[in-house]
């Protein structure tokens, strides 16, 4: 397969993944909160929280960063090294897994609130999952640096729907067996069962990968039986490449997630100088933070897919010097993923009202106004999140740091002046600088790329084609919601028939406006099934 068609046909298949995955993500909240209930849905809130982060320090980066030095090794058919390192991150992940593991078991009770000391088992069950995590992560960079994303795709999905059944389903079994009296035990042993689908959900993919790597082990012999390279590479500089590479990753992503802490912080804060109540400040909050930011997540899963995708294709084509075959690489990514965010953005805003109404009953207006003032944020997240990955394939991890450090230095400024100076502006302070701080990152990791790749964005094709498609598909989605909703009054049915109509209007004004040949069109996700559907209206013939 050339590579043309593999960087699509890669981020293709992790996209689909990604969006079943948030998907399942989205569905087994409810259950999950109806068995635990609110007090118990704290403690597995605590605990999966810290979680979190103490998975952000231990693997967060290990596939990313096995995916860009094997894939430079593979590129210069180096197979020998390429194996070495692999071997050697999973010795650096059993270890940093493993510390890491022991600290959340035996250091939860301090790591925790004082006050949540009951999150503490559930935060017990979930440290050999931090272990099993580094591992996973070795086993989904290996096959990601082979250009090969089915495996990794799969064992994503499968560990879902494990995590999403084991969960519900072990929570409820120890609360009626173990505290059927309910109360603070009921709690804490739902909160246990929560995080036993975690835990389950990461060893099924685990499994699987390991499985995967059997059935190609063989094939990797024989790439090694035929490296003639004679330069062997010691563990001792595996490990170097690999601790360098990753630590400024670890603290990009720091960053990213602390603009979200510090934004939450100094919102509540400032609104309290102002006199607002508590309750008030945190009532609108949880709108923000538990409506508004998990839907406009779903889209940017197929960034995230992007940038997975893309690492192992431009760290190749770097590292043999091919930096022409990189910038399209890129600027293909960038199309694809652009091509579907901006459409869902179009889609957030025109149908925010009943998107939310459907998925979060007990949303209020409040976090509908926010989607629909908020969605843009799914294209300057999008980019940021696909040119920080650039800047991190081309070893430029430190100046990825950099900018994110800017990004979020501006961000609290910007939102500590629109919050001192406009009160009245409440929690869209925080949504308007969370979109600031991804447009700042993105606009700066833009010039580092025009640096040292001399990028330069497809204005046309990339951004322009979409939107003009997107703003007849917007119209008629919103025409059709509304219209059979005044007849109907169903918002599920209305909602779902307005989506499926906005996606085909999309395809064919996408066509139009772009004028993409049938061979064009079977390059982007699912495109051979898109051609036989624009057959079908004529639209090819």
């Amino acid at each position: 397969m050339s590579r043309k068609n593999s960087l699509i046909k890669n981020a293709s298949i992790l996209m689909v993944a990604s969006i079943i995955s948030r998907i399942i993500g989205l569905i087994y909240r409810r259950p999950l909160g109806a068995v635990l209930g609110t007090v118990g849905l704290g403690y597995y809130g605590y605990a999966s929280n810290l979680y979190s982060i103490l998975l952000l320090i231990s693997s967060y980066s290990i596939p990313m960063a096995v995916s860009k030095v094997v894939s430079e090794r593979l590129a210069l058919r180096q197979y020998k090294n390429a194996r070495k390192v692999f071997r050697g991150a999973l010795m650096y992940a059993v270890l940093v897994g493993g510390v890491t593991a022991l600290i959340a078991f035996f250091g939860g009770s301090v790591l925790l609130p004082a006050n949540q000391q009951n999150a503490v088992p559930a935060l017990q069950v979930l440290a050999p999952t931090i272990f099993l995590s580094a591992i996973l992560g070795v086993f989904r960079g290996y096959f990601q640096a082979h250009h090969t994303m089915t495996p990794t795709s799969i064992s994503q999905v499968a560990e879902q729907i494990v995590n999403a059944v084991v969960s519900v389903l072990a929570a409820w079994l120890l609360i009626v067996n173990l505290a059927p009296g309910g109360g603070t035990e009921a709690a804490i042993y739902g909160s246990v069962g929560g995080t036993l689908g975690t835990g389950a959900g990461v060893l099924t993919g685990l499994l699987f990968m390991v499985f995967v790597y059997m059935l190609n082990r063989p094939v990797f012999r024989r790439q090694a039986g035929r490296d003639r390279h004679r330069q062997e590479e010691s563990y001792g500089d595996v490990f170097r490449i690999i601790f360098f590479l990753i630590t400024p990753v670890i603290f990009t992503t720091f960053v990213n997630n602390a603009s979200a802490y510090l934004d939450s912080y100094l919102y509540s804060s400032i609104q309290g100088m102002h006199g607002i109540a508590a309750d008030s400040i945190s009532a609108a909050y949880g709108e923000f933070s538990n409506y508004y930011q998990p839907i406009i997540n779903i889209p940017l899963a197929l960034a995230s897919a992007s940038a997975s995708a893309l690492m192992p294709e431009v760290s190749g084509c770097v590292a043999v010097g091919n930096y022409r075959e990189a910038n399209r690489q890129i600027n293909q990514t960038i199309r694809l993923t652009m091509f579907i965010c901006i459409p869902a953005t179009v889609g957030l805003t025109v149908l925010a009202s009943p998107i939310m109404g459907v998925l979060f009953p007990a949303s209020t207006e409040l976090a509908a106004r926010l989607l629909m003032t908020g969605a843009l944020s799914v294209i300057f997240t999008a980019l940021a999140t696909i040119t920080g990955s650039v800047l991190q394939s081309i070893g430029r991890q430190k100046e990825a740091l950099v900018n994110a450090g800017i990004a979020l230095v501006l961000n609290l400024g910007i939102l500590a002046l629109l919050l001192g100076l406009f009160p009245a502006l409440d929690i869209y302070a925080v949504m308007i600088a969370s979109i600031l701080f991804s447009v700042i990152y993105c606009l700066l990791n833009s010039l580092s790329m025009r640096k040292h790749l001399g990028y330069r964005n497809e204005m046309r094709q990339t951004y322009m084609e979409p939107l003009l498609a997107s703003a007849g598909m917007g119209v008629v989605a919103a025409l059709i919601y509304y219209g059979l909703f005044a007849v109907t009054r169903r918002p599920f049915i209305c909602l779902v028939i307005s989506i499926v109509v906005a996606v085909v209007v999309y395809l064919v004004l996408y066509v139009i406006v772009s004028r993409t040949s049938e061979e064009e069109m079977r390059r982007f996700p699912l495109g051979s099934k898109l051609v036989k559907m624009l057959r079908m209206l004529r639209v090819y013939r």
